[in-house]
């Protein structure tokens, strides 16, 4: 007897909210991170909060390039495991470990060297100042942050994201302890102020990834899938799998991601005060993002899955059920952000300081476009995940590129500067581009899984 339809949906909702919750967890814990850092070096004051949003922008950029193209493990791994074929999700990891490394380690050596770049980007010379302190010790981190994406997709895949959780849960009081003990000199450490901040997630992100890799490689859960053994021996057709889905993802991750970031560099053609709110404004907006970027990682694992077992209507079932949760969650986002947005912008900076009332009056001002853009955020980010489950990437890009700079970038350049608007016509701009982007992929993943089955990846030899 088949089960009633709202019961199905209800046994999709209940799996996906329990494969996403940890990872939704894992996201936010990871914002907490950063959270802290901005809290900390907040009372450095706003020249100094000016200089990590600069180098913590180009961090995150090459973060989120790296990370994008080893997500391709993720819906790789997840139909692998559908289709019962272990010795393929032991290769599609392995790769993955590769493909980081041959990432990440360009970067770094990229990151030490952009402090001319911003000065010749014409931004304030005392942001950039300290935007070159805190790059020379947190750019060493970037390997780490790529290599712990590559094991965190790998347990995802398997309905095992637990180890990466916890591995996050612990990095928190590890983070907060030396931040304060780096930033500030205290319990014996020496002040470096920027350049310890950047130091302290550098250590912290070794941990994580040393951590995560004991699990993947020790838990009973994992081990017997042996990520590591034979790992110096290549598998080009899965190496150059990764890589035809993970540029596209990178390449979202890319477009959406660097249409903020250089929304810092347009700030700083206003002045520090319009970095600092930004900056300030953004944290706040990725706090809430998390989720729906935990969500989106479940819709991936989830539509994955689903497409190795062959079967369309539990692929469309995945990925609507995931949008609704996303949808619901926002909506509660979008208000609490439009009721509090001086009381969240004062958490991240000193009122007594010199120059905090102007700042922190900014901020609250862009929050209010915060909260207009949530739901569409959050659209955006669970459909992409979908489509991600579908092997569905390069239609995605071109779109993305439409939607955040064309529309998003295009419209916030003309209300900042033409129209006058500045900080916040910038801001409205991006949100937007945002709504644009959101709209056109909850189309398209309706209408793949409409019209007909993707195919699966081919098995790859033993």
């Amino acid at each position: 007897m088949t089960a009633p339809r709202h019961e199905v949906w209800l046994v999709e909702a209940r799996q996906t909210i329990r494969l996403a919750l940890p990872l939704a967890l894992m996201q936010l814990s990871q914002i907490a991170m950063s959270t802290i850092d901005v809290l900390m070096i907040g009372r450095l004051g706003k020249e100094a909060l000016a200089g990590a949003a600069l180098g913590g922008t180009l961090i995150f950029l090459w973060s989120v390039t790296g990370m994008g193209l080893v997500t391709a493990v993720a819906p790789l791994a997840a139909q692998a495991f559908g289709a019962e074929v272990p010795v393929r999700v032991r290769r599609v990891t392995r790769q993955g470990l590769w493909v980081s490394v041959l990432i990440s380690v360009p970067g770094l050596f990229a990151l030490l060297a952009m402090e001319p770049v911003l000065h010749w980007m014409d931004q304030p010379a005392v942001a950039v100042r300290g935007a070159g302190e805190y790059l020379a010790t947190v750019a060493w981190s970037l390997p780490m942050i790529v290599g712990f994406v590559v094991l965190r997709c790998f347990g995802a895949a398997l309905n095992r994201p637990r180890p990466a959780l916890w591995m996050m849960l612990a990095g928190l009081p590890l983070n907060a302890l030396l931040d304060y003990a780096l930033i500030f000199g205290e319990l014996g450490a020496p002040r470096l102020e920027l350049a310890g901040a950047g130091l302290a997630t550098t250590i912290v992100q070794t941990f994580l990834f040393l951590g995560l890799l004991w699990f993947s490689t020790r838990s009973r859960d994992l081990r017997d899938y042996r990520i590591l053994m034979r790992f110096w021996r290549p598998d080009w057709a899965v190496f150059r799998r990764i890589f035809a889905i993970g540029l596209p993802i990178a390449g979202i991750y890319l477009i959406e991601m660097g249409v903020f970031s250089f929304a810092v560099v347009m700030m700083g053609w206003i002045d520090a005060t319009a970095i600092a709110a930004h900056h300030i404004a953004i944290q706040v907006a990725a706090v809430t993002f998390m989720v729906p970027m935990g969500i989106g990682q479940a819709a991936t694992v989830r539509v994955g899955q689903e497409m190795g077992r062959g079967n369309p209507s539990g692929m469309r079932r995945a990925g609507f059920a995931a949008l609704a949760i996303g949808i619901a969650f926002m909506s509660a986002m979008s208000l609490l952000i439009a009721l509090f947005p001086a009381f969240l912008a004062g958490l991240f900076l000193d009122r007594g300081m010199a120059g905090s009332a102007e700042v922190l009056a900014l901020a609250a001002s862009l929050l209010y476009v915060a909260a207009a853009f949530q739901i569409v955020d959050g659209m955006q980010a669970i459909c992409a995940g979908a489509l991600r489950g579908l092997n569905d990437t390069r239609i995605p890009m071109v779109a993305a590129a439409v939607g955040y700079w064309i529309v998003g970038f295009g419209v916030g350049w003309t209300l900042g500067f033409a129209v006058g608007w500045g900080a916040v016509g910038i801001w409205i701009g991006l949100a937007l581009g945002l709504a644009a982007t959101g709209t056109f992929f909850v189309t398209r993943f309706n209408r793949l899984t409409r019209s007909r089955l993707p195919s699966p990846e081919a098995p790859v030899r033993r």
